[in-house]
């Protein structure tokens, strides 16, 4: 059912934004220039992540969106982002995914209750029970509310099913304790602007926001941060990444992609707003930096 992709040849993967019209309805003509866009520069695709805003979508709008980009059959694997608080719920959303063409999933630690080693191991090892495909863990404690423990990597890392962990809290600490609990796992940064620290310690590649506004230049980014081959790049990539996140994500990458012409709004799903971002200057200035490296 699946195109034959070796998914540990994609060091990026670019968690993609959710294109939205001026009535906050998606947009699946300009979804389809997005899905190209990464396939130009050799991509793989996460979709329904939280750049995507996939906890703010209906059941119906994640399915269409799904199926949208199966159906165009594009030249690097798909991922799609598995993330709530109901147990249940999340198994029946795999087991729907398990009956498209998809490669991958990216398992997010339970939102709001806070479990420990143990309830996480249950979480994970359900889901990953569940699945037909290789999985992603993601550690995002900025907006789950708790790490995955250590203790939990250790007790999934030999799960036929587990392939990679996308460690998105910031903490180098962090990503080097999964590394020597789980050497086998392959470890991905989460966040942009520390790739070259994270390349250093290790890493795999990169789950990408900065590649929705930048695919070529982000991927040529992590090519020359895995080779040490950054030192020249990282000031202005580490200033161009800060203003990617000069407030809630993704509403920068969102104005921005609308400034560049690629999305037809900036609109987002409330709470968030494109309002939020009272000035554009710095994104502006990044873009201009990023786009003179090509």
């Amino acid at each position: 059912m699946t195109n034959n992709f070796n998914i540990n040849d994609y060091t990026l993967w670019t968690a993609l934004v959710t294109p939205l019209d001026q009535h906050g309805d998606v947009d699946y003509n300009t979804l389809t220039k997005l899905v190209s866009d990464q396939e130009a520069a050799h991509n793989g695709i996460l979709l329904l992540g939280s750049t995507g805003e996939g906890l703010a979508l209906t059941l119906n709008e994640q399915q269409a969106i799904v199926e949208h980009v199966c159906q165009l059959k594009p030249s690097v694997p798909l991922m799609v982002a598995v993330g709530g608080s109901n147990l249940k719920q999340q198994i029946e959303w795999v087991n729907y995914c398990n009956t498209l063409p998809i490669h991958s999933f990216l398992l997010g630690s339970p939102l709001y209750a806070k479990p420990g080693a143990v309830g996480q191991t249950h979480w994970f090892e359900s889901l990953l029970d569940a699945s037909a495909h290789p999985c992603m863990l993601y550690n995002v404690p900025g907006r789950s509310g708790v790490s995955i423990p250590v203790q939990t990597v250790t007790n999934l890392q030999n799960h036929k099913k587990l392939w990679a962990l996308k460690e998105a809290s910031g903490d180098i600490a962090q990503f080097e304790a999964y590394r020597q609990a789980a050497p086998n796992l392959a470890l991905f940064s989460g966040d942009d602007a520390l790739m070259p620290y994270f390349a250093q310690a290790g890493a795999k590649g990169l789950v990408s926001v900065a590649a929705n506004a930048w695919p070529a230049q982000t991927h040529e980014f992590v090519k020359r941060s895995l080779s040490g081959q950054h030192p020249n790049l990282f000031a202005q990539w580490t200033s161009a990444i800060d203003s990617l996140f000069a407030v809630a994500n993704p509403i920068p990458v969102k104005v921005l992609m609308h400034l560049q012409g690629r999305l037809s709004s900036p609109q987002l799903r409330p709470p968030l707003t494109h309002l939020e971002l009272t000035q554009t200057d710095c994104i502006t200035t990044a873009n201009n930096t990023i786009l003179s490296w090509h």
